[in-house]
């Protein structure tokens, strides 16, 4: 996971924006890249997607071309192709990590609220299976995301997305209705299988060390990677 820390990006973006999407300086946005694969050691580059709260899911066999577009309309991407690094993006939606260390697949994923209800995480695990995994063999990672402490919305949006994603709803801290993504997709995985899940507890709103669209508005986003190691 990476944070604000280090980069090229400037006003709102500053420091390690990773976004193509939010107006920050292209070559800056290039420049971060450029880092993040070369101290990652996987050049030429990570393969990011053009994310639209979907459920669409990529198969990828090669590294990204730097130049190239990002991969349009896609939340999810996973490989079984040692050495090619895997990016979602995030400023306060939830990305996800998955790997099967058995079956050598990692996938990616960005679950926000409306790819999250929809069913980008079973769509992912179902894109793995086709490379040979089981859900009872795979490791999650969910990443920083809003809290449920912090995320409020109207109460028949909670009460919506619950419908779709059971286990979300929740209040904040303030007593209002809010959503707790994290809570829902950690119940949703437990229900396909999904046995050994760990979240890192860090609120995007609250950390001033991550991007947060809920705190700041226009800013920029953090990125969660996951490779094969080569040999």
């Amino acid at each position: 996971m990476t944070t604000r820390a280090g980069g090229r990006s400037t006003g709102p973006f500053a420091r390690f924006n990773l976004s193509r999407e939010v107006g920050d300086d292209p070559a800056a946005v290039a420049a971060n890249r450029r880092r993040l694969a070369v101290e990652l050691g996987l050049t030429p580059g990570v393969v990011f997607l053009q994310q639209v709260h979907g459920v669409r899911v990529a198969t990828v066999d090669a590294p990204a071309d730097p130049a190239a577009p990002d991969i349009p309309e896609t939340d999810a991407v996973v490989t079984a192709q040692p050495g090619v690094g895997l990016a979602v993006l995030a400023a306060d939606c939830v990305p996800v990590l998955l790997a099967d260390p058995v079956a050598g697949v990692v996938g990616a994923a960005h679950a926000g609220r409306v790819g999250a209800a929809a069913g980008v995480l079973p769509a992912t695990v179902a894109a793995m299976a086709e490379l040979g995994t089981r859900p009872e063999a795979l490791e999650v990672l969910l990443g920083p995301a809003v809290c449920g402490a912090c995320y409020e919305v109207p109460a028949a949006m909670r009460a919506e997305v619950d419908a779709a994603l059971p286990g979300s709803a929740t209040r904040t801290r303030r007593g209002t209705p809010g959503l707790d993504l994290r809570a829902g997709l950690r119940r949703q995985l437990a229900g396909i299988g999904v046995a050994r899940i760990g979240v890192d507890p860090r609120c995007t709103v609250e950390d001033p060390d991550l991007y947060s669209h809920r705190r700041e508005g226009r800013t920029g986003r953090l990125a969660a990677v996951t490779w094969l190691d080569p040999g």
